[in-house]
């Protein structure tokens, strides 16, 4: 019989490398398992504020995170060419978003949490999980490397792709909102962009922002609208990206050209998870595996924090009785993660609008951050959302 204490979990990333680190610090017993065969880097910015920042907090990562930290920057909209629209300086946004928040590259949080756990967590690199079998006392898990583990629980923390999601749930939960976004960091700073700024344009269907933080933290980002994202895929970063953003001026075609030599770069669909349950008997999903709110949202990495400290102090209050402990800890988190697919389904208008009105519209929006007294109502509203 298995060790109830020990858990194998599905994934070396934000979620899974917070699971292990959240779980080996209520005493129990984990094994990492992860598709990749080393520690892998992504491009994009994630923000931490209210339950996540707070998780981060309780779990030791702000002193490695604080070196990291991006802060915010100087925001400049711009038209097509290039030429500026209006300008949101730094100390607007700051008001507006407070004290409680870091931004940071995934690649940032990652390296923290795996600093954390490396020597404490077993991690197997290049392995997966082929075969899942479980009863009521425990869960037997084979992977790909010929062994089989028996644990008390299985997590599936392995992304938006899950394996653990396919094997235990089948194929259906995966709800594609029919956009692509493309991520990446830039090897040098990008021209036409001041330094401490980042210039956004926003045109129908599409959005391209490109950061100029200084060597080390440049970065860019886009998203748009497409009617099959297959296709897209298929095509690659490099060609798709170029394809829907090479009309564009000012430090856009200096960001595409760095991409033609960056294999690293995210680019992939945006889909939500949506199921009835992230658990079956000793098997849960966590994090983008579970839920997946998409970058629309912007809160993804918290909620994968703060998710994987709930589940080891609820796991640890219910005792043994694992699936009462995980049907607990579902309906605690829930109501926040449903909120916030809502929201990202909404705020798609925001990334990618409709047409002109819709632009216009955030225009407007963005301009009056700066008036006074607008950015201490917005992160006020910000706040009470975060709660």
């Amino acid at each position: 019989m298995a060790d109830s204490q020990r858990v194998v979990v599905a994934g070396a990333g934000i979620a899974g490398l917070a699971t292990a680190l959240s779980l080996h610090r209520a005493g129990r017993e984990v094994l990492v398992v992860e598709r990749a065969p080393g520690r892998r880097s992504s491009g994009y910015l994630v923000n931490l504020a209210g339950v996540g920042y707070d998780a981060a907090e309780r779990l030791g990562l702000l002193p490695a995170l604080a070196r990291s930290d991006l802060g915010v920057f100087t925001s400049i909209l711009v038209k097509a060419d290039g030429r500026k629209k209006f300008t949101v300086p730094a100390a607007v946004a700051q008001a507006a978003v407070g004290p409680r928040m870091l931004t940071v590259f995934r690649g940032d949080l990652e390296s923290a949490l795996y600093e954390q756990v490396r020597s404490v967590v077993e991690i197997r690199f290049g392995t997966t999980v082929t075969e899942v079998r479980q009863d009521e006392q425990e869960v037997r898990v084979s992977l790909s490397d010929g062994t089989t583990e028996q644990a008390g629980l299985l997590v599936g923390a392995d992304g938006l792709h899950s394996g653990v999601r396919e094997l235990v749930f089948g194929a259906e939960g995966k709800v594609d909102l029919r956009h692509l976004v493309g991520a990446f960091p830039l090897d040098h700073v990008p021209a036409d962009v001041p330094e401490g700024a980042g210039t956004t344009f926003i045109g129908p269907g599409r959005t391209a922002a490109v950061m100029n933080l200084g060597p080390g933290r440049s970065s860019a980002f886009f998203t748009y609208r497409a009617e099959d994202p297959a296709a897209e895929l298929a095509l690659g970063p490099a060609a798709a990206l170029s394809g829907a953003f090479g009309d564009l001026g000012g430090g856009v075609p200096d960001a595409l050209r760095q991409l033609e030599t960056d294999a690293g770069a995210y680019f992939d669909s945006v889909c939500q998870v949506v199921l009835d349950r992230w658990s079956r008997g000793r098997v849960v999903l966590l994090g983008d595996a579970a839920w997946c709110v998409t970058l629309f949202a912007g809160y993804g990495a918290a909620l994968a924090l703060a998710g994987a400290e709930r589940l080891a102090s609820t796991l640890d209050e219910q005792g043994d009785d694992v699936p009462s402990a995980l049907a607990a800890w579902e309906a605690g988190l829930r109501p926040e993660v449903v909120k916030r697919q809502a929201m990202a389904r909404k705020g798609i208008g925001q990334f990618a609008p409709s047409g002109k009105a819709e632009i216009w519209a955030r225009d407007l929006m963005l301009r009056a951050i700066r008036l006074p007294g607008v950015s201490g109502l917005i992160r006020r509203s910000i706040e009470r959302a975060n709660r």
